[in-house]
């Protein structure tokens, strides 16, 4: 039997790496490295041996996708914001076996996912970001799953997190953390206004937002936030429309989770959205509360495929 050790809500913003650069922006995110490093320490002394990285920015129109190669080395540059992202190497051990299980329990329990092992796809930024500072060793292997999910409902994606939690428990041997990669309000500046957003939420009321689900964290308010996550992934811009969310809370045991969240990286604002690092203390649950909850809530979630 293995172990889900941690696990975490990161972000993966590009202004991290171009912190790294000289620069105007030079050190301006070390507080979200630091983060990083911080989550990086805890899995070592954790035991884990694998990071599973519930990735917003792999986008998918079909099924959950799993991408499990043995190993990733590239060199990468974002489409998206190349100015951000340029020229980053990469080097990442990688888990078949665990990617070929979790697939197969997340499909037992009714939830269509592939894994892919013998591939050339390339991991996303949402994967390559944090790996740069938690894994720079290559001590971790990794496994990326698609979370920006096009025709998906979210309770399809919490009953993935509850069944890859039931995979590493119930038939892996060995440790693991799930990280959801992604930020909370993601709404960008718009075009023109970036570099005064810099440092910015786009609106008050996505920082507002933003504030009392981080404060629902904390007091470990899981029933009201698993209640309005399906409307705050829309009203909220959420990033990836929160899948990355739903996944991680299905893996605690939904609204039947009883941790408090303990924020790492303080909520900060990047280019218009809402970020942060926080580790959300993995406790026992019973393996049947998810199902029952996810479909307690079932008209809820699917009115929410796609914003």
């Amino acid at each position: 039997m293995g172990k889900l050790a941690l696990c975490a809500k990161i972000t993966h913003v590009p202004s991290i790496y171009l912190s790294e650069l000289d620069g105007p922006r030079k050190g301006t995110r070390q507080d979200a490295i630091d983060g990083h490093a911080e989550i990086s320490r805890r899995c070592r002394e954790a035991g884990v041996d694998t990071l599973v990285v519930f990735d917003t920015h792999w986008l998918v129109n079909a099924s959950y996708h799993i991408n499990c190669a043995p190993h990733y080395k590239g060199v990468y540059t974002s489409n998206e914001l190349p100015h951000f992202i340029s020229n980053l190497g990469y080097e990442i051990p990688g888990n078949p076996a665990l990617g070929r299980l979790l697939a197969q329990v997340c499909n037992e329990h009714r939830v269509d996912t592939l894994a892919h092992d013998a591939t050339t796809l390339a991991p996303e930024y949402g994967t390559l970001v944090p790996m740069r500072y938690m894994n720079a060793d290559q001590h971790f292997k990794a496994v990326s799953v698609s979370a920006l999910c096009m025709a998906h409902y979210l309770n399809d994606s919490a009953r993935l997190g509850w069944a890859m939690r039931r995979a590493v428990e119930e038939h892996y041997d060995g440790t693991v953390a799930f990280l959801a990669s992604g930020s909370l309000s993601h709404r960008f500046a718009q075009n023109g206004l970036a570099p005064q957003y810099a440092f910015r939420i786009w609106s008050p009321f996505l920082e507002m937002l933003d504030h009392e689900v981080v404060q629902m964290w904390q007091r470990g308010d899981w029933a009201t936030f698993c209640e309005m996550l399906p409307e705050y992934a829309v009203k909220g811009h959420g990033e990836g429309f929160m899948h990355d969310t739903a996944m991680l809370m299905g893996a605690l045991g939904w609204s039947a989770y009883d941790g408090r969240a303990e924020v790492i990286t303080p909520y900060f604002g990047a280019s218009g959205t809402g970020q942060i690092n926080a580790i959300f203390p993995v406790t026992p649950q019973d393996g049947h509360a998810v199902p029952a909850a996810v479909a307690s809530n079932a008209q809820g979630f699917q009115a929410v495929s796609r914003l």
